[in-house]
Protein backbone atom coordinates (compact mmCIF):
# COMPACT_ATOMS: atom_id res chain seq x y z
CA UNK A 1 0.00 0.00 0.00
CA UNK A 2 1.74 3.04 -1.15
CA UNK A 3 -0.18 6.27 0.07
CA UNK A 4 2.32 9.02 -1.02
CA UNK A 5 1.62 11.94 -2.72
CA UNK A 6 3.53 15.03 -4.19
CA UNK A 7 4.65 16.30 -0.61
CA UNK A 8 3.15 14.14 2.39
CA UNK A 9 2.62 10.23 2.88
CA UNK A 10 -0.09 8.37 5.08
CA UNK A 11 1.38 5.70 7.59
CA UNK A 12 -0.54 3.64 9.77
CA UNK A 13 -0.27 4.38 13.35
CA UNK A 14 2.34 2.76 15.81
CA UNK A 15 2.86 3.00 19.48
CA UNK A 16 5.84 4.86 19.22
CA UNK A 17 3.98 7.79 17.63
CA UNK A 18 1.68 8.11 21.18
CA UNK A 19 4.05 11.29 22.40
CA UNK A 20 3.25 13.48 18.99
CA UNK A 21 -0.43 12.61 18.80
CA UNK A 22 -0.93 13.30 22.26
CA UNK A 23 0.82 16.61 21.48
CA UNK A 24 -0.86 17.78 18.49
CA UNK A 25 -4.05 16.93 20.35
CA UNK A 26 -2.90 19.00 23.64
CA UNK A 27 -2.16 21.79 21.47
CA UNK A 28 -4.85 24.55 21.78
CA UNK A 29 -3.82 25.74 18.32
CA UNK A 30 -5.39 22.31 16.96
CA UNK A 31 -7.76 20.92 19.72
CA UNK A 32 -10.78 23.74 19.38
CA UNK A 33 -13.18 21.27 17.41
CA UNK A 34 -12.03 17.79 19.00
CA UNK A 35 -13.10 15.43 21.72
CA UNK A 36 -10.96 15.71 24.98
CA UNK A 37 -8.27 13.28 25.91
CA UNK A 38 -6.45 11.87 28.63
CA UNK A 39 -3.30 14.05 28.80
CA UNK A 40 -1.10 10.61 29.19
CA UNK A 41 1.29 9.06 26.98
CA UNK A 42 0.52 5.63 28.07
CA UNK A 43 -3.46 6.42 28.14
CA UNK A 44 -2.30 7.43 24.43
CA UNK A 45 -0.40 4.32 23.70
CA UNK A 46 -3.67 1.96 24.78
CA UNK A 47 -5.59 3.70 22.54
CA UNK A 48 -3.38 2.91 19.44
CA UNK A 49 -3.46 -0.64 20.46
CA UNK A 50 -7.01 -0.80 20.52
CA UNK A 51 -6.93 1.02 16.86
CA UNK A 52 -4.25 -1.84 15.77
CA UNK A 53 -6.37 -4.43 16.66
CA UNK A 54 -9.27 -2.85 14.77
CA UNK A 55 -7.02 -2.42 12.04
CA UNK A 56 -6.33 -6.24 11.87
CA UNK A 57 -10.10 -6.73 11.75
CA UNK A 58 -10.53 -4.48 9.04
CA UNK A 59 -13.06 -1.90 11.20
CA UNK A 60 -10.67 1.37 11.41
CA UNK A 61 -7.66 2.90 9.99
CA UNK A 62 -6.01 5.40 12.04
CA UNK A 63 -2.57 7.47 9.81
CA UNK A 64 -0.03 9.55 10.12
CA UNK A 65 0.73 11.79 8.12
CA UNK A 66 3.86 12.69 6.87
CA UNK A 67 6.41 14.78 5.17
CA UNK A 68 8.31 12.99 2.52
CA UNK A 69 11.54 13.33 4.29
CA UNK A 70 9.54 11.50 7.59
CA UNK A 71 8.74 14.32 9.95
CA UNK A 72 5.46 13.77 11.02
CA UNK A 73 2.98 16.65 10.52
CA UNK A 74 -0.77 15.64 11.53
CA UNK A 75 -3.26 12.38 12.26
CA UNK A 76 -5.91 10.92 10.02
CA UNK A 77 -8.28 8.26 10.96
CA UNK A 78 -10.63 6.44 8.70
CA UNK A 79 -13.79 4.57 11.00
CA UNK A 80 -17.92 4.18 10.71
CA UNK A 81 -17.99 1.95 7.94
CA UNK A 82 -21.53 1.42 6.29
CA UNK A 83 -22.18 -0.26 3.90
CA UNK A 84 -20.18 1.75 0.32
CA UNK A 85 -19.93 4.67 2.59
CA UNK A 86 -17.17 5.31 5.10
CA UNK A 87 -16.64 8.33 7.50
CA UNK A 88 -13.21 10.31 8.41
CA UNK A 89 -11.50 12.35 11.22
CA UNK A 90 -9.43 13.16 13.82
CA UNK A 91 -7.99 15.09 10.91
CA UNK A 92 -5.34 17.44 12.24
CA UNK A 93 -1.93 19.04 10.67
CA UNK A 94 0.37 21.04 12.14
CA UNK A 95 2.83 23.62 11.66
CA UNK A 96 5.16 21.01 10.11
CA UNK A 97 2.37 20.50 7.00
CA UNK A 98 3.72 21.45 3.76
CA UNK A 99 1.48 24.05 1.68
CA UNK A 100 -1.30 21.77 0.00
CA UNK A 101 -0.85 19.14 3.05
CA UNK A 102 -4.54 19.49 3.63
CA UNK A 103 -5.25 18.47 0.10
CA UNK A 104 -2.92 15.95 -0.64
CA UNK A 105 -3.68 13.92 2.98
CA UNK A 106 -7.62 14.50 2.24
CA UNK A 107 -7.11 12.86 -1.28
CA UNK A 108 -4.65 10.00 -0.09
CA UNK A 109 -7.59 9.39 2.61
CA UNK A 110 -10.17 8.87 -0.25
CA UNK A 111 -7.72 7.18 -2.36
CA UNK A 112 -7.34 4.29 0.09
CA UNK A 113 -10.94 4.04 0.67
CA UNK A 114 -12.20 4.35 -2.57
CA UNK A 115 -9.14 1.75 -4.59
CA UNK A 116 -8.32 -0.22 -1.03
CA UNK A 117 -11.56 -0.68 0.73
CA UNK A 118 -14.07 0.08 -2.42
CA UNK A 119 -16.16 2.17 -1.20
CA UNK A 120 -18.00 4.72 -3.19
CA UNK A 121 -19.02 7.46 -0.84
CA UNK A 122 -17.98 9.34 2.59
CA UNK A 123 -20.01 10.36 5.30
CA UNK A 124 -18.53 12.54 7.81
CA UNK A 125 -19.25 15.69 10.32
CA UNK A 126 -17.60 18.88 10.77
CA UNK A 127 -18.02 21.26 13.88
CA UNK A 128 -20.53 23.85 13.66
CA UNK A 129 -17.50 27.44 13.88
CA UNK A 130 -14.79 25.27 12.15
CA UNK A 131 -15.49 27.45 8.93
CA UNK A 132 -12.29 27.12 6.99
CA UNK A 133 -12.75 22.96 7.38
CA UNK A 134 -16.40 23.14 5.53
CA UNK A 135 -15.20 25.30 3.26
CA UNK A 136 -12.53 22.53 2.31
CA UNK A 137 -14.69 19.93 2.39
CA UNK A 138 -17.26 22.15 0.31
CA UNK A 139 -15.16 22.73 -2.40
CA UNK A 140 -13.46 19.13 -2.84
CA UNK A 141 -17.58 18.45 -3.51
CA UNK A 142 -18.86 17.72 0.01
CA UNK A 143 -22.56 17.95 0.11
CA UNK A 144 -24.19 19.27 3.42
CA UNK A 145 -26.90 16.11 4.73
CA UNK A 146 -28.53 17.73 7.66
CA UNK A 147 -26.99 18.96 11.56
CA UNK A 148 -27.19 17.97 14.75
CA UNK A 149 -26.95 20.55 17.20
CA UNK A 150 -23.09 20.32 17.44
CA UNK A 151 -22.09 19.45 13.88
CA UNK A 152 -22.87 19.87 10.15
CA UNK A 153 -23.41 16.50 8.85
CA UNK A 154 -21.71 15.63 5.00
CA UNK A 155 -21.38 13.14 2.23
CA UNK A 156 -18.89 13.32 -0.73
CA UNK A 157 -19.18 10.75 -3.71
CA UNK A 158 -16.20 9.24 -4.94
CA UNK A 159 -17.59 10.53 -8.19
CA UNK A 160 -17.33 14.47 -7.03
CA UNK A 161 -13.51 13.34 -5.36
CA UNK A 162 -12.40 12.39 -8.97
CA UNK A 163 -13.58 15.35 -10.81
CA UNK A 164 -12.12 17.70 -8.02
CA UNK A 165 -9.03 15.96 -8.10
CA UNK A 166 -8.86 16.47 -12.24
CA UNK A 167 -9.28 19.92 -11.74
CA UNK A 168 -6.71 20.15 -8.75
CA UNK A 169 -4.41 18.09 -10.63
CA UNK A 170 -1.23 20.68 -10.94
CA UNK A 171 -1.34 20.95 -6.94
CA UNK A 172 -1.57 17.52 -6.11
Amino acid sequence: MNLESKTVRLRLIEESDAGFVLKLRLDNNYNQFLSSVNPSVEAQREWINKYKGDEQKGVQYYFIIERLDGVPCGTVRLYDFKEKSFCWGSWILNEDKTRYAALESAFLVYQFAFENLEFEKSHFEVRKGNDRVISFHEKMGAIKTGETELDFLFEITKDAVNKTRARLSSKI
